[in-house]
């Protein structure tokens, strides 16, 4: 047995084919609605790490390409929802087994940073490299990685309901698991499934490795209930629309988190 132990059964369980989650994500926030009536709406939000979880908002650091610099309105706190703070502790667990951990980049999100890379950063970026798209091509490219932000309660960006999280694995020194791309790699390199489709002629030992810790992530994630986001594959979550339109679930728990005091 291998330094995963029993975990390495999900490094070698493939993906699938996820054409219908893409299918599903598409209009979610218009589709689903969010069920005021229960008590997970107002679930209330825990800090991540005091929840036993480690990570760093990749936003509120400068050492975090291909950005280079902290971005206007960025906190330094990672917020979720308690309920999901709970799952990932017990997708923590089960890790540990093989001496990893879970680590978060992002989680609450404020509607300045989404707003930033929605209307700015990434339309700007997607021009530089294709000057040709313009107008709804445009948009739709720019929402296959970035929300759009949003004041209505009915329709919240995923980052901004405190149950959508941003992560990764690494050992418990630190070391992080290769995942074949950096974290925000608005490409497709970044699609959960990259490393599914590749050709045997052009596979290398690094596409192996990083195809096996995606695997390893996804399927970890998937067994708490948490639905991932097809083109990215560090995106989770649990409760908000998203994972309700990905899960089948016909509503929604979470709306706009309230956040305590300063964020």
């Amino acid at each position: 047995m291998n330094v995963f132990g029993g975990l390495e059964e999900l490094r070698n369980r493939p993906i699938g084919d996820l054409a219908l989650a893409r299918a599903a994500r598409k209009g979610f926030r218009t589709k689903i609605p969010i069920r005021r009536d229960n008590a997970l709406y107002g679930e209330k939000v825990v800090e991540a790490r005091d929840a036993g979880l480690a990570g760093e908002n990749f936003y509120a650091g400068e050492r975090n390409p291909p950005y280079w610099h902290r971005v206007d309105g960025a906190t330094d706190r990672l917020w979720l929802r308690a309920g999901v703070a709970d799952r990932l502790g017990r997708v923590n667990a089960r890790a540990g087994e093989a001496g990893l951990e879970l680590f978060l980049f992002d989680a609450w999100r404020p509607r300045e940073v989404q707003a930033y890379f929605h209307d700015v950063w990434m339309p700007c970026e997607i021009r530089r490299r294709d000057p040709s798209l313009a107008g709804a091509a445009l948009i739709e490219e720019v929402e296959r990685y970035w929300a759009a932000p949003s004041g209505d309660a009915d329709s919240p960006a995923p980052h901004a309901t405190g149950g959508a999280v941003d992560l990764t694995l690494r050992w418990k020194d630190g070391q992080m698991l290769w995942m074949g791309s950096l974290f925000d790699d608005v490409t497709a390199l970044a699609h959960r499934d990259r490393f599914e489709t590749l050709d045997a002629d052009n596979f290398s030992y690094s596409d192996a490795e990083a195809r096996a810790n995606r695997r390893l992530l996804h399927w970890l994630m998937i067994a708490e209930g948490f639905a991932g986001h097809p083109d990215e594959w560090w995106h989770f979550s649990w409760g908000d629309q998203m994972w309700a339109a990905l899960t089948g679930a016909p509503e929604a728990h979470y709306g706009p988190a309230v956040i305590p005091g300063p964020a």
